[in-house]
């Protein structure tokens, strides 16, 4: 896979396809290779460039070297709404990343589609430059408000409980906390193979701690939400017990004119059995955007 230089870092990246530019940012602790071939296929064959990356502190992207709070004292904070200090970056600094490596590529702007930390990116990218964002979609995501959109108490306690990542345990705890999050449709078998392969590609326990440190000394960004322009949807799932649905609901009432699409049977993952409904709705909100730049363009002179 090629690779990209963006502000001081190594930014793992690939490109499926080609025509409009549409980036996906993924979440916490999560690879690009996360993404599901074929909802990656549905784009393609709809015309798009579809950009998919390596967060920094995840998969072949650069690693931080800052020593992160410990998971546990980390999902305190949160938990607390007790935003953390002295972190070696923040959401802020991720979305610097991505428009980072839009310039990279020579893109002026695309269509952003985040989810979970992606979101919270994807909401920094488009307040702090909106020129790149065409249109954007936050999937099961919050505002960083710490009152919307909250871990549920009862899998947090479980996931400060886990073990002590290691390579030998780390598929297996993988599948566990897989199952913990989604909703109906969660396949272990599938969910195992993916895992052994993410396991192969990347092990960064500590970039994990560092991520989700970021999230946690994040701001709010629901007041700044209001200034965003560009067509906005939010998906997310009745079932999310990682980001309640709330944090939805938050998201698409601090956007103004944003669009909110509910899923009953969705928990804090990508359905398959929801993807070209999810495809749908994405492409209809890239609609908005192009009825949005044709509107804004002057009407050309009759010329006799």
């Amino acid at each position: 896979m090629p690779h990209a230089h963006v502000n001081k870092l190594t930014i793992e990246y690939d490109i499926r396809g080609t025509g409009e530019p549409l980036l996906l940012v993924h979440g916490l602790n999560t690879q690009l290779i996360e993404w599901p071939e074929d909802l990656i296929n549905l784009f393609v064959a709809e015309g798009f460039r579809v950009i998919r990356f390596d967060n920094r502190d995840i998969g072949l992207s650069t690693q931080g070297t800052w020593t992160p709070p410990r998971t546990a004292k980390t999902l305190a904070a949160i938990l607390a709404r007790r935003p953390l200090k002295g972190v070696g970056y923040t959401l802020v600094d991720m979305a610097d990343d991505a428009a980072g490596l839009l310039d990279a590529l020579n893109i002026e702007s695309a269509h952003i589609v985040g989810v979970s930390m992606g979101g919270m990116i994807a909401q920094e990218l488009a307040i702090n430059h909106p020129t790149r964002v065409r249109s954007m979609c936050s999937i099961m995501s919050n505002v960083g408000d710490r009152k919307s959109g909250g871990v549920k108490l009862s899998l947090a306690r479980k996931v400060a409980r886990r073990p002590t990542p290691t390579k030998e345990n780390a598929v297996d705890e993988d599948v566990k906390l897989n199952e913990l999050i989604s909703g109906p449709h969660f396949d272990a078998g599938e969910r195992r193979t993916l895992a052994a392969a993410l396991v192969e590609r990347s092990f960064t326990p500590g970039g994990t701690e560092r991520q989700l440190a970021a999230i946690s000394a994040s701001r709010d960004r629901t007041e700044l939400l209001a200034t965003v322009t560009a067509p906005t949807l939010v998906i997310h799932g009745l079932l999310d017990p990682l980001v309640k649905f709330s944090g939805g609901v938050a998201t698409a009432m601090a956007v103004p004119g944003s669009r909110l699409l509910a899923l009953p049977d969705m928990g804090h993952d990508l359905p398959r059995p929801r993807f070209m409904e999810i495809r749908d709705a994405i492409l209809d909100n890239i609609g908005r955007a192009s009825l949005a730049y044709r509107r804004e363009q002057p009407e050309s002179e009759d010329t006799c």
